[in-house]
């Protein structure tokens, strides 16, 4: 399928990107009115864009049912502070609450069960429940569009973070495998990040890996290893070298059951590289390869 988004209407455009552009990481914005009233609403369309400085962006978009803009966006129009804290899982279902569309004076912290407290260095009040809570300045609002649908970029510098000690390591420092992050995708649906489906990918950052196109023939083209699996090999700073001292169980019965047939035992080679590359062993498994 092949669509061309100007044929479509806001509302289709909207469910295509939604579901596609995922996950996303979800703002709880806190803002004030110039009378001091607060509101409370999350955006999905939200991330970080800068360190230095720090800077972070939401949208509050227009409506695309009938191009009214949302009352987050007034308020930072007056009052050019917000605080933003993160969604995380034990708040999804408060969040999605603060999502709706109360009047004008509704209080939406007290409609979805948060606690508004005193910040340090802006107006709108902190959220107790958000366990980070970000106080920003709002550096510029820049419109995107006059139609239902048009995002308006509130551009945010952050003054201030608080953070709850439990998400920290021993070290003082952030644990992902303690924020359990919530992120929105398409329609009802969102997902929980969580130690279950965490992994990391190693980052060259101080030396250049030796890139796909410097593996040999046979694993760059082998009908077993994925691409993935072909990134962690390719990963490597140099080409490793056969390891003399290197034992591996399942690698001598390879040898053994398929010497005599070296096209299959290229394929269980290939097979138990890629096993071991799920678990992240990528030294043991170009020693595996270099077996073939």
């Amino acid at each position: 399928m092949t669509i061309d988004l100007h044929d479509l209407k806001p509302a289709d455009v909207q469910l295509y990107l939604q579901h596609f552009v995922a996950p996303r990481p979800i703002a709880l914005a806190s803002t004030v009115d110039r009378n001091g009233q607060a509101n409370l609403s999350p955006f999905s369309f939200f991330n970080l864009f800068s360190s230095n400085p720090p800077v972070v962006i939401f949208s509050p978009s227009r409506r695309v049912r009938d191009n009214t803009i949302k009352h987050t966006l007034e308020n930072v129009q007056e009052v050019p502070e917000v605080v933003i804290g993160i969604v995380t899982e034990d708040i999804v279902q408060q969040t999605s609450l603060a999502s709706c569309e109360y009047p004008r004076d509704t209080d939406e912290f007290r409609k979805a069960g948060f606690t508004p407290l005193k910040a340090t260095l802006v107006r709108p009040p902190l959220i107790k429940e958000c366990r980070v809570n970000m106080e920003c300045r709002v550096l510029e609002i820049k419109a995107l569009g006059t139609g239902g649908g048009a995002g308006n970029l509130v551009i945010c510098e952050v003054r201030c973070l608080h953070i709850d000690d439990n998400l920290l390591d021993e070290n003082g420092k952030p644990d992902q495998r303690r924020i359990r992050h919530v992120a929105r995708l398409g329609a009802d649906w969102y997902c929980v990040v969580n130690e279950s489906n965490l992994f990391r990918v190693e980052k060259p950052n101080t030396q250049l890996g030796i890139g796909i196109d410097n593996l040999p023939e046979s694993i760059r083209r082998s009908e077993i290893l994925t691409g993935n699996n072909l990134g962690q090999l390719a990963n490597m700073h140099e080409m490793p070298l056969i390891d003399p001292s290197f034992e591996d169980e399942h690698l001598k019965q390879i040898i053994q059951y398929y010497g005599l047939n070296p096209v299959e035992m290229e394929k269980e080679l290939h097979r138990h590289a890629r096993h071991l590359l799920s678990q992240g062993k990528v030294k043991e498994a170009w020693q595996v390869l270099l077996a073939g």
